[in-house]
């Protein structure tokens, strides 16, 4: 082997180390944002829909990526908190800990004898396992727990959320704020045509789906008033304001590959599973102001 064979393999060598120790530290920085960044096989998205830029707390175009299942806990957590009627700051301080906790994930278990979205400890007192395993008990307890700390609005999100949760990274909580922000305001109803998911074909089809869905709608929201469509196989709800109606259209999206729902209709708006987004529409088939059509296969 020549010289410069030699000085030509060492550089190689070199530049490979560099190269290597490059994308290592650029790993490392992004951390637990790498999910976010590359989201392998998401099929939801929540943005800033057409709410007003002065309301939004994010740039312009910014949007959260997310899977079924992800976007249907979010909304669960959020709803539970809306029928609760805790500030919106609330939400964003239970969407920061759930993200962190679990990637919004209804976990079976983690560190010790955790348990779901909250990470939550039967031994800590929490409640019984298959209570803390239901979303919607979970984020009802974690709510209790924050509205009981004193000054909790005015703290950053990452420190409201610690003292409820006493974990050993108490600065985790702050890096899911601009998400979470997006995600209160989209599922809260304050933007509209906000969420968008791409679902495929429920093995759940037409009185069976639809029962599914108006059980998940009381579980979520409570006896909310339901409105009479003719020729529909599906849900529709009674609503008195825009916000209140965009908040269940947002919920039904985030559901719709639970319950096998296949059109969401509100205002002069409609999503469909077969577009996956939003679109306006001149013939409402059904819909209007004053009610939410989701029709399932």
């Amino acid at each position: 082997m020549t010289m410069r064979t030699r000085h030509v393999l060492i550089a190689m060598v070199v530049l490979g180390i560099v190269a290597t120790a490059g994308i290592y530290a650029v790993l490392q920085k992004l951390g637990d944002h790498l999910p976010a960044l590359l989201p392998p096989g998401r099929a939801c998205v929540i943005d800033a829909g057409n709410a007003p830029a002065a309301s939004s707390g994010a740039s312009a175009g910014t949007s959260v990526p997310l899977d079924s299942e992800q976007v249907a806990n979010a909304a669960t957590i959020t709803a539970v908190g809306l029928r609760r009627g805790v500030p919106r700051r609330a939400l964003v301080v239970a969407l920061a800990t759930a993200w962190q906790e679990s990637k919004l994930e209804n976990l079976a278990g983690g560190d010790r004898d955790s348990i779901g979205l909250f990470q939550q400890r039967p031994s800590q007192g929490w409640g019984k396992p298959e209570q803390i395993a239901d979303p919607r008990y979970a984020a009802n307890a974690f709510y209790t727990a924050l509205l009981k700390v004193k000054g909790w609005e005015k703290m950053r999100v990452t420190d409201a959320a610690q003292e409820v949760q006493r974990s050993a990274h108490p600065e985790a909580y702050e890096k899911w704020v601009d998400e979470s922000e997006i995600m209160a305001r989209a599922l809260s109803g304050e933007a509209t045509g906000a969420v968008s998911c791409t679902v495929t074909e429920s093995s759940s089809h037409g009185a069976e789906a639809a029962q599914t869905l108006a059980a998940g709608v009381k579980l979520d929201w409570g006896n909310v008033s339901t409105a009479d469509v003719a020729d529909l196989v599906g849900v529709a709800l009674k609503v008195r304001e825009p916000k209140t109606g965009w908040q269940y259209a947002h919920w039904m999206v985030a559901h719709a590959q639970d319950h096998g729902v296949k059109r969401v209709a509100f205002s002069d708006m409609e999503w469909t599973a077969k577009s996956g987004s939003w679109t306006r529409i001149t013939q409402r088939g059904g819909a209007g102001g004053d009610r939410v059509v989701a029709e399932v296969y």
